[in-house]
C-alpha cells in the first residue's frame, strides 16, 4: 500500500499533522531536496506539496521523476497566499478554492 505525505513549511505542517497525515517539514531554500527524498525512496503514492516551497513540484524534479509513474505530485495552495497583502480577504480567498475546486460554494 502506497503511503501519502505532504511537504510544507512549519505552520502548514501542523495542521496537517493534527489531521494525520504524515509531513516533511520544509524552507523554499531545502524543499526541492526533500521533494526528490521522498521521490527516490519509493512507498509514495501522493505527495503534496505547498505552493509557496515550491510552484512547480513536477517540474523541479522532473529528473528524479524520469521512469516514474508515483508518487504523484500534487500542488496545494499556501496558507501564506490568503494572508498575503494581495489578499486582502482571506475569507473570499478560501472562498474562491473551494468554489474552483468543487464547483459551488459552501456556507455555514
Amino acid at each position: 500500500m502506497y503511503k501519502v505525505a505532504v511537504l510544507a513549511d512549519s505552520e502548514t505542517a501542523t495542521g496537517f499533522r493534527l489531521a494525520g497525515v504524515e509531513v516533511v517539514q520544509a524552507t523554499p531554500e531545502t524543499a526541492q531536496a526533500a521533494l526528490e527524498k521522498l521521490v527516490t525512496q519509493g512507498g509514495y503514492g501522493l505527495v503534496a506539496v505547498d505552493s509557496s516551497l515550491l510552484s512547480d513540484p513536477a517540474k523541479s524534479v522532473e529528473r528524479a521523476m524520469r521512469g516514474r509513474d508515483l508518487p504523484i505530485l500534487l500542488p496545494i495552495p499556501s496558507l501564506a497566499d490568503a494572508f498575503s497583502t494581495e489578499n486582502v480577504d482571506a475569507k473570499a480567498y478560501m472562498g474562491k478554492l473551494v468554489r474552483d475546486t468543487i464547483g459551488f460554494d459552501i456556507k455555514l
